[in-house]
């Protein structure tokens, strides 16, 4: 058995494009590719009775890499999750790194939600969470 390898993280949206514009624009993410999947064998893979999906990846660099970041807009379209709460078991998040938290804090669109403002931890790191349009959390942290 080989070793597993990251690939990519995928992140679910209600609206493809509107989701595209969100991360390209607040967080400067490149546009890898866009596909369709769909079929018999996808929605047994998903265990979604007819799925289909759209998807885009989203390339986010840095010194150790590239990380793909998979938006993906499913049909039928799923029961929204509730409301991000980070202590929830099962909860998620993508956490991306910048030179300056707050300096990026600053330069987000005032229509972007976050969660608190840019905050130290007692461990030293800035953190700054914010929230697409669908209710996904997304860390910043100083890199």
């Amino acid at each position: 058995m080989s070793d597993p390898t990251p690939h990519h993280v995928g992140v679910t949206v209600s609206d493809l494009d509107r989701a595209v514009d969100f991360y390209t624009s607040t967080f400067d993410l490149d546009v890898a590719t866009e596909f369709a999947v769909g079929g018999e064998a996808f929605a047994d893979a998903v265990a979604v009775d007819g799925a289909a999906a759209e998807f885009a990846h989203l390339v986010a660099g840095g010194e150790d890499g590239e990380t793909v970041v998979e938006l993906v807009a499913y049909e039928p379209e799923g029961e929204p999750t509730a409301d991000p709460e980070l202590n929830r078991p099962g909860a998620i998040h993508l956490g991306l790194s910048v030179d300056d938290v707050e300096e990026f804090y600053r330069d987000l669109d005032g229509d972007v939600e976050t969660l608190s403002e840019p905050r130290t931890t007692e461990s030293g790191t800035t953190i700054l969470f914010v929230v697409d349009p669908d209710g996904n959390l997304i860390e910043m942290l100083d890199a």
